[in-house]
């Protein structure tokens, strides 16, 4: 790891984290805590493994990462965010909202998997109708099964999970999905792309545009 020789806390930041690959790390790590190293590898398309582990030993060293032995039926390295890692996310959060005009453009150039959903959904989904009963929604975003469920203050819980007995269903590409809960896309504009959904059309509504 490289350091700027600055006596600056931009310049001590990048010196952590300024590294091609280590924040993708750290989006990996927050979209499924807990991962495997095939986990990470897959997540990220393109990464040496060698550089993979490199980076993560940086990550560790600098305090954002530990690693834990998990006990059977897994019984493998687990890699998780530490307090000071996890402190990144209004910084992922920041870079996403910055970068998403970029995106204009690049579908089918470039590699995407279906479970990058999973973070802009906990970082910008907001149920509308908060002091309404809390509700259920079970995703199909590729082939990723997620669970959004909401919590009563206005955000929501995102899960890499089915989801039990949910209010709704939908189902569509990740692109549409996240067009749809973030209130870019009405309902009818996102079926008329190809998203479905069954189930109450209300608790859909609570997310989507006009």
């Amino acid at each position: 790891m490289r350091s700027y020789g600055q006596n600056c806390a931009l310049a001590k930041s990048l010196d952590v984290i300024g590294d091609r690959w280590t924040l993708l790390i750290v989006r990996e790590l927050m979209i499924r805590d807990g991962c495997r190293y095939t986990d990470l590898r897959n997540g990220l398309p393109g990464i040496a493994t060698n550089l993979l582990a490199e980076r993560l030993s940086e990550l560790e060293k600098a305090g954002l990462v530990t690693r834990e032995a998990a006990p059977p039926p897994i019984a493998t390295t687990l890699f998780r965010l530490t307090q000071r890692g996890k402190e990144l996310e209004p910084v992922i959060a920041a870079l996403g909202r910055w970068g998403a005009p970029l995106l204009t453009g690049t579908a089918g150039k470039d590699e995407f998997c279906d479970h990058w959903v999973i973070l802009p959904l906990r970082l910008y989904v907001r149920d509308k109708s908060p002091r309404e009963r809390p509700v259920r929604i079970g995703l199909r975003a590729g082939k990723e099964l997620v669970t959004v469920e909401t919590v009563g203050d206005g955000s929501v819980r995102v899960e890499s999970r089915r989801a039990p007995n949910p209010d709704a269903v939908i189902e569509g590409t990740p692109q549409q999905i996240l067009a749809l809960l973030t209130g870019k896309a009405s309902l009818a504009d996102a079926q008329a792309k190809g998203l479905r959904y069954e189930g109450d059309v209300k608790v859909v509504r609570r997310f989507a545009g006009r």
